[in-house]
Parts: C-alpha cells; sequence; structure tokens
C-alpha cells in the first residue's frame, strides 16, 4: 500500500507530465497520497431549495427556483454590467454579471424559470448574486438534485490551465478507485471507539465522494481528530523529553545588580503578579533544566520590567542577556527605557538594529564577544552569524509569534549549551489554543494592571457622529494632551493604502488646524518614521496619523486620545493592543472606534464588546467565537510541527483538547514505544516529522 501511495501522480489517469508539475507547484501534490489527503475545503450543499423571503445575511451558496421578470444592462466599457431581477413569490434577489460578452448578453431569457447558485450578499433593500450558476429549471425540473458537491482550493494558475475543483475531485476518483487495499489505519479499534471515530479510509472516502451530509460531517471529525492528535503527541513528547534531555544554565545566585536594582532603583513598586511572575522564573532558573517560559501580559502591564529584572539574574550569576522584538521601533524603544534605568548599575547596554552600522556596529559586536556588552537588545538582527556571545545565558524573545521558527532557532546556537528562554506577548491568548500554539513552554501570567493606571474608557462613534469626536479630542488637546488617529490597511494595494492614510492625515489637519500633526506609516524609511515618532514624543507634534505600524511598541504616556477610523475591518485582538498605546500616564484616556453608520450585527457586537471590557483574555475568547476557524491571520499555526489541512486551532478547540487527552494517555501508557497495539501511531508520526522537518523544540 505504502509504494502505491508513494507513486507519482505523474502517471495517474487524467494527469500527465505538465498537469503534475502545476499540481505540484501550486498545491503541493506530489504522489497518490498527497491527492487523496489534499481535502475539500468546503462542500457545497445542494440539497436544498431556497426560499428569497428566507435568505439572511452571511449565507454561503444556496439555491433558488424562480423567474427572470427583467433584465437591463448598466454602465459603459468596462464597467457595462447585466442586471436580472429574479423572483420565487417570495421576494426578489439581483442577479449580476460583470464585463458582460455578447453571448451573455443573449443567454437568459426574461418570463423563463431557472434554477439559480450562488452566494446572496445584501446590496441596498435586495440581495444580490454575482455571476451565479444558471440552468433552465424545465431542463432540471425531473433530475435528482445534486447533493454534497466538495470544493478544492484553487489558484490563478490552476484556473487558467482549466484545473478546476470538479477535475480535482475526478482526479481523486482515479486515484482511490486504484486501491490495492484498503487505506491503513493508525488508531486501535478501543480508541476508534472511545472517540466515536470512523476509519481512516471510510473518512477519505466520504471528505471526497459521500453524497451524505453526516458521513461527509463525520469524515471531517475523524481527519480533524487524527491531525490534531499527532500534533498534540508531538508537542506532549517533546515536552516530556525537553525536561529530560535539555541541562539548563544555573543561575542559583541573586546577586548585587539584582539587589541593588530592586532597592533603590525601581520606577515603581511591582505588582503582586509581577512578584509572583519572577519567582517562577527564578524557580526555573535553579532548576538545573532550561527554562522555556512563555510570559502572557496585557499591554501594560509591566513584562518589561520583569524581563529587566530577569536580565539582572543573569549577569548577576556571569551570563549575559539578550532581549529580541520584532520591529526596530519596540527594539529601540526597549533600548531606551531598559538602558536608563539600569543607569546607576554601570551596566553597558547596547542596541543592535538594522540601521546600527559602520564603527558603532563593529564596536557592539566585538563588545558582546568580548562579553564586555552585558544586554543587549535588538531586532532580528541579533540572530546573525556575525553576532557571537562570550557567554548567553538568557533570551528574551518580544511578541514571539512575529518571528519564525527559524530565526528563534538561531538563537539556540549562540552557546555550547541552549539559553533560558522567556517569550513575552502582550497577545492574549485563550488557554484552548496557548496549549498549542504554546504546547512546550510553561505558563505565566501577569494579570494586574500597575498601581495608578486607570482604565481606557472605550467609546464607539458612527461617522455622524463625528462631531463628537471633534469635541473629546479639542478638549484634550487643550489640557495639553496627545491624540493618534489610526487608519487600516484597507486594501493589500500599497498605493491604495498610502492614499487612504494620506486622505486622512489631510482631513485630521484641515480639522484640527490648530495643531501640529505628524503622520507614520510602513513605508517611510527607518530613519523618517524615528523622527516622526521623536516629534510626537518630545510634543513637537500633538497628533500623530499612523497606520498600524504603531500597534506594537510605542510608549507616549502623555497621550490620551486613540482614534482608530474604519475599526470594523480589525479584528479584537488588534483594536486591544491598539487601544493599549494610550492609558500608559495616569491621565483617563479615552479609545475612539469610529465606524460606518450602517454595520451588520455581528459587527456591531464587536464593537460593543469594546466599549463593555478591556480584559484581554475576555476579548481572546470572543475573538475566537467571532472569527472561527480559517481567520487568525496565521500567527496561531506558526511554528507548529506540523501543517494542518483540515482541523484549525481556533474553531476545533474542543476536539483539540480530547485529543490532547487521548495522546497523553497513550504516551503515559507506551512511553517506551513497546505496546504492539500502537505501533502504527508511533511509524505515523516518524512518518509526518520525516516529512516535515521538526522545529516544535524551539519556542
Amino acid at each position: 500500500m505504502t509504494s502505491y501511495l508513494d507513486q507519482d501522480i505523474t502517471y495517474l489517469k487524467g494527469v500527465g507530465p505538465n498537469r503534475a508539475k502545476l499540481l505540484n507547484a501550486e498545491l503541493g501534490i506530489r504522489t497518490i497520497g498527497d491527492l487523496l489527503h489534499t481535502y475539500p475545503f468546503r462542500h457545497e450543499d445542494r440539497t436544498k431549495i431556497h426560499r428569497i423571503c428566507d435568505l439572511t445575511e452571511g449565507m454561503q451558496n444556496i439555491q433558488l427556483r424562480g423567474r427572470i421578470v427583467s433584465i437591463t444592462k448598466q454602465g459603459e466599457g468596462p464597467k457595462r454590467r447585466l442586471v436580472a431581477s429574479f423572483t420565487d413569490g417570495t421576494g426578489y434577489v439581483q442577479l449580476v454579471w460583470f464585463r458582460v460578452s455578447k453571448h451573455l448578453e443573449t443567454m437568459y431569457k426574461v418570463d423563463v424559470d431557472y434554477q439559480v447558485f450562488g452566494e446572496p450578499k445584501p446590496f441596498g433593500h435586495y440581495f444580490s448574486i454575482a455571476h451565479p450558476e444558471m440552468e433552465e429549471l424545465a431542463k432540471v425540473i425531473n433530475r435528482p438534485l445534486l447533493r454534497m458537491q466538495p470544493v478544492y482550493h484553487s489558484t490563478e494558475r490552476l484556473d487558467r490551465a482549466k484545473i478546476t475543483s470538479k477535475l480535482i475531485n475526478e482526479l481523486v476518483a482515479n486515484a482511490f478507485e486504484k486501491l490495492p487495499t484498503a487505506l491503513p489505519e493508525v488508531f486501535p479499534p478501543a480508541l476508534l471507539q472511545e472517540h466515536h471515530l470512523v476509519s481512516h479510509h471510510q473518512a477519505i472516502r466520504d471528505i471526497h465522494f459521500s453524497q451524505n451530509a453526516q458521513a461527509v460531517a463525520d469524515a471531517k471529525h475523524r481527519l480533524k481528530f487524527e491531525e490534531l492528535f499527532f500534533l498534540q503527541l508531538s508537542i506532549l513528547q517533546y515536552n516530556r523529553q525537553r525536561k529530560v534531555d535539555y541541562e539548563g544554565w544555573l543561575f542559583p545566585r541573586v546577586g548585587r545588580l539584582f539587589n541593588d536594582f530592586y532597592a533603590h532603583h525601581l520606577p515603581f513598586s511591582l505588582t503582586e503578579a509581577q512578584k509572583r511572575v519572577i519567582k517562577e522564573v527564578h524557580a526555573d532558573l535553579r532548576s538545573g533544566r532550561q527554562m522555556n517560559r512563555l510570559l502572557q501580559g496585557d499591554v501594560g502591564s509591566g513584562k518589561t520590567m520583569v524581563a529587566t529584572l530577569v536580565a539582572l539574574l543573569a549577569l548577576d550569576n556571569g551570563f549575559q542577556a539578550c532581549i529580541m522584538a520584532p520591529t526596530e521601533i519596540l527594539a529601540e524603544q526597549h533600548y531606551k527605557g531598559i538602558s536608563a534605568q539600569l543607569e546607576p548599575l554601570g551596566l553597558r547596554v547596547e542596541l543592535l538594529t538594522g540601521t546600527v552600522k559602520g564603527k558603532r556596529r563593529k564596536a557592539v559586536l566585538e563588545g558582546i564577544a568580548r562579553g564586555e556588552v552585558q544586554i543587549v537588545v535588538g531586532t532580528h538582527a541579533l540572530i546573525e552569524p556575525t553576532v557571537t556571545f562570550l557567554n548567553l545565558g538568557l533570551v528574551v524573545i518580544d511578541e514571539q509569534h512575529r518571528f519564525g521558527v527559524k530565526q528563534r532557532a538561531a538563537l539556540w546556537a549562540k552557546n555550547t549549551r541552549p539559553p533560558h528562554i522567556l517569550v513575552m506577548t502582550a497577545t492574549p491568548i485563550p488557554r484552548t489554543l496557548a496549549m498549542t500554539v504554546y504546547g512546550d513552554l510553561d505558563v505565566s501570567v501577569i494579570d494586574q494592571l500597575p498601581p495608578g493606571r486607570k482604565p481606557i474608557e472605550t467609546r464607539h462613534y458612527r461617522t455622524s457622529q463625528r462631531h463628537l469626536l471633534h469635541q473629546l479630542i479639542d478638549a484634550e488637546l487643550r489640557k495639553g494632551r496627545q491624540a493618534y488617529f489610526v487608519y487600516p490597511l484597507i486594501d493589500e494595494n500599497e498605493k491604495l493604502d498610502l492614499l487612504a492614510l494620506e486622505q486622512g492625515y489631510e482631513a485630521v489637519r484641515k480639522a484640527f488646524h490648530e495643531w501640529k500633526v505628524g503622520r507614520v506609516h510602513g513605508k517611510m524609511k527607518p530613519i523618517e518614521k524615528e523622527e516622526a515618532m521623536r516629534e510626537f514624543s518630545t510634543y513637537e507634534t500633538q497628533i500623530l496619523v499612523s497606520t498600524t505600524v504603531i500597534e506594537v511598541g510605542v510608549n507616549v504616556p502623555n497621550a490620551s486620545v486613540m482614534v482608530i477610523e474604519n475599526a470594523e475591518r480589525f479584528g479584537l485582538a488588534q483594536l486591544h493592543q491598539l487601544r493599549g498605546r494610550v492609558g500608559r500616564g495616569a491621565e483617563q484616556s479615552y479609545c475612539i472606534l469610529v465606524t460606518k453608520d450602517n454595520l451588520a450585527e455581528t459587527t456591531r457586537q464587536r464593537m460593543e464588546i469594546m466599549v463593555e471590557t478591556t480584559d484581554g483574555f475576555v476579548i481572546a475568547e470572543a475573538d475566537m467565537k467571532f472569527r472561527g476557524p480559517g481567520d487568525l491571520d496565521g500567527t496561531a499555526q506558526s511554528g507548529l510541527p506540523f501543517d494542518l489541512k483540515i482541523a484549525h486551532l481556533v474553531g476545533d478547540t474542543a476536539l483539540m483538547a480530547e485529543a490532547r487527552e487521548a495522546a497523553a494517555r497513550i504516551l503515559e501508557t507506551d512511553a517506551t514505544r513497546q505496546t504492539p497495539q500502537y505501533a502504527p501511531i508511533w511509524r505515523e508520526l516518524n512518518r509526518l516529522r520525516q516529512e516535515q522537518q521538526n522545529y516544535s523544540s524551539i519556542s
């Protein structure tokens, strides 16, 4: 069976060299096994005829039966379109075709009944379906309805080569038909029964070919469970092995540097949560095992101070520490803050980013190599081969999800024994997700804000209420405060994004002509961004218009208003991050969410949650519910041992917990891999690890 699954798809009926090359390049399909395990991303249910009066926003493709009552041609030239009014007696929808050809103009007739298939979207008082599939009802009325139709991912190149979703399904059928025996099963019968799983063979057959909705659901359940099971098994096994294999540098001393700073130079008293986390970290550093710890803390909770104190523990024990940040702005902010706080101790703290060049860079690199630089703060420049440490003992990684796994791996080679790792994130991660994204890390949480901080007041204004926004900002500016205006990345077209920002910049300048307005965006040169940020932080400008480049790492305590334009375009977690740029001083601060007047119900609910709570973990849980599977912008799945083809970390958290429990039991029962009934599981785990290079051991 293995040899058949490993066969090149070139020789499968319907493929050939050209299609094989395209399928490999575009979808990663090289073998028969790859093809069978290329799953449809959805199934179109053609078992039902909907009524127009029952259509609701958010529906995917649906079927209607009714009559075209009018057809009109609208627009000219490239903007020409054909619009048909269609009714089934319960209501009307508009059918729309763009880029109309002569043939299309004569294809459909008024007063003829059709079966229509497509996605309804709200458009004014009607629903509109663009480029629907159409068949005359007379031709299909006596034909049985199509049932569960699989839809596979495609690309522009595949579309041009006419490799359609239907063709992929036909190729899968050709491959499945030639199977010499049933596909091998990795799970023992008891596990299948306990978790109500169909066999692997049945799951593959039903995911591609079933005409029954329940069978498709059962197939998805089995395949998702299998993916999540092996993901969890790999993480749990590594976590167990790491605690045995990786010795850590011993940091037994709490010495002069830590005690002097703690007693005489702390800029504020630590919260009980910060003290608790430092104790947890110190226990790791004394254990003789390498620390691999995640520090979660909401914006403004004092994670950087914890990192600074932990770095002093490393220095007290004769080691160097480095702090790696995802952007130059954040790295420079960390450097300025930490170097200023530690100046009384006489330590050498240096900055290493892409903009540190020439003699300055050479001096910093030499200082690191000789051990004269005790703490270095930087970006991914820290992982370059030219950066060598005398004795690196601690690595702090801020906003770690922004770094690729290979980048983080390079830090492990900076000493003869892996340094201790402290990963920090201000992006609250629900426990169900954290146990996989950071499944091999111990977790600490700072769940208190420093004393004296007032909760940020969040308000939601529609476009028609902009006068209220202007009144609030004007009042704050007259108190000597400052304000941010943040615009979303509206389109992937950089020119359009920049245009939207420029228009916003001009509108703000016009509305607040008494005040100086700066701007910052991702296309500016680093030196220009730095200058714009410097002018804002020194009060040379009172308003800063920006894209989300300021989401992480901007600290201007005097700024008391954060205005987020087109807030409906942001996820809750990102809104929360942006909100955290204000409220960093003792004064009352405000976050204003500006949206269009007419909002979908789910968008209105999201805005309500932001207004009601500033608890990052509550917001993270809500974000998971609203965004659902397939929409975590990739960050959560980066760095996993295996790619997930059908399961999703956000949408399948309950199943993930079930799979984790099953994997933990098998690891406990058969830690030495000697039990015969579990042999197929261990073989499959090895196969998966060989297929995709395993970086799960890197935090």
